[in-house]
């Protein structure tokens, strides 16, 4: 058994400051285990959100040395042992106390895409590539770390134009769908604001769940607002036939 010093926010909207704990460190040990020394043992006031600790909830989701992460999935052993592991919680969110953020923004963000509507009169049959595609969209357990990490939300704090990463990959499991109806492509663009990610990747590179979000996502749905509202062949046909999901 070693010791390893945690440095963990404290405080709350009005500002806080970085606090550390000696936390002692056994074999298997996550972050989250050491937060929940330090509740029982340093400072029992210390609010964190969690609730499976088994990496589906997404509850527990923090920056660990900077970087959005799962405290419950991230061991002790893998990060550094010579200097203080920080813990603080996710910038890109309003602070409620401590470790917990406000995401209820993301909740209102889902609200403006439409749902699944199946085409009328197609019959219900999908093939096995169909299905793959679609179901990794369905793996997202909205830790909202992909929120966190994209810049134009942490840095630019763009939430009033840009719906980010974690509603990109609900609408991609919507519009790719061979049952549904509906053609997002409009809101993609007007509400959602898709054309302001410019494809740095780093929001596949924190899913917890490895969901390829801009390569089968992202970047897919972005040729769709290309191909309508860019490509000039396109624009004559939809303006002739109609705006048709196709």
């Amino acid at each position: 058994m070693a010791d390893a010093t945690l440095r963990v926010f404290r405080g709350d909207r009005e500002g806080g400051k970085a606090v550390d704990y000696k936390v002692p460190v056994t074999e298997g040990m996550v972050v989250l285990d050491a937060i929940h020394s330090i509740q029982a043992h340093q400072s029992p006031d210390l609010a964190v959100r969690w609730n499976c600790k088994a990496a589906k909830c997404g509850s527990c989701s923090a920056e660990v040395n900077g970087r959005p992460r799962l405290m419950c999935k991230t061991r002790m052993d893998s990060l550094p042992s010579d200097q203080p592991v920080t813990v603080f919680p996710m910038k890109a969110f309003p602070v409620i106390k401590d470790l917990v953020t406000d995401v209820s923004w993301n909740y209102k963000v889902n609200k403006k895409i439409p749902p699944f509507q199946p085409r009328p009169g197609v019959e219900w049959k999908m093939y096995q590539p169909d299905v793959d595609r679609v179901q990794e969209f369905r793996k997202c357990i909205e830790c909202f770390l992909c929120q966190d990490v994209c810049h134009v939300l942490r840095d630019h704090d763009k939430k009033e134009q840009f719906g980010g990463p974690r509603f990109f990959v609900r609408t991609a499991g919507l519009e790719m769908h061979p049952l549904d109806g509906l053609d997002r492509t409009r809101m993609l663009k007007e509400e959602l604001g898709i054309g302001l990610c410019n494809i740095t990747k780093c929001c596949t590179e924190v899913c917890p769940e490895e969901i390829h979000i801009t390569d089968n996502a992202i970047i897919p749905l972005k040729e769709r607002v290309v191909d309508e509202f860019y490509d000039p062949v396109t624009m004559i046909v939809r303006r002739i036939f109609g705006a048709k999901k196709i």
